[in-house]
């Protein structure tokens, strides 16, 4: 009976240091993690992804900050390698202006079609 308590006190604390000895990701990286979209996945981050192609764009990531790259320079490796679509948050430029001003479009069309439904500004 000591010695199958003594393996089950064993073992408890074995796994108790392996959970220890797995690295969580930092801020960092679960920022950048939750920006970047998995190719594989429909609308999943990588974050949020479990596919095979996921954890190695992780392991690129951390890789990458470890030699030191910043995260602006992480998502244009990204960009470079996979295209703009990889990012959630795309930048500013000639080709996502539409993407960037059609929401703001469509609020200010939408408010004045309300307003002069609504007879808002009659005389």
């Amino acid at each position: 009976m000591k010695k199958l308590i003594f393996f089950i006190t064993f073992f408890i604390i074995l796994s108790n240091n392996y959970l220890l000895a797995v690295d969580k990701p930092t801020e960092l990286e679960n920022k950048i993690f939750k920006n970047l979209r998995c190719l594989i996945c429909q609308g999943q981050s990588i974050y949020d992804s479990q596919s095979d192609f996921a954890e190695s764009m992780k392991i690129v990531v951390r890789k990458n900050l470890s030699n030191g790259m910043s995260e602006k320079d992480i998502y244009q490796f990204m960009k470079k390698n996979y295209g703009e679509w990889v990012l959630y948050n795309p930048e500013i430029n000639k080709g996502t202006y539409l993407l960037w001003g059609l929401p703001i479009i469509l609020f200010v069309v939408g408010g004045a079609i309300i307003i002069r439904k609504l007879g808002v500004f009659k005389k």
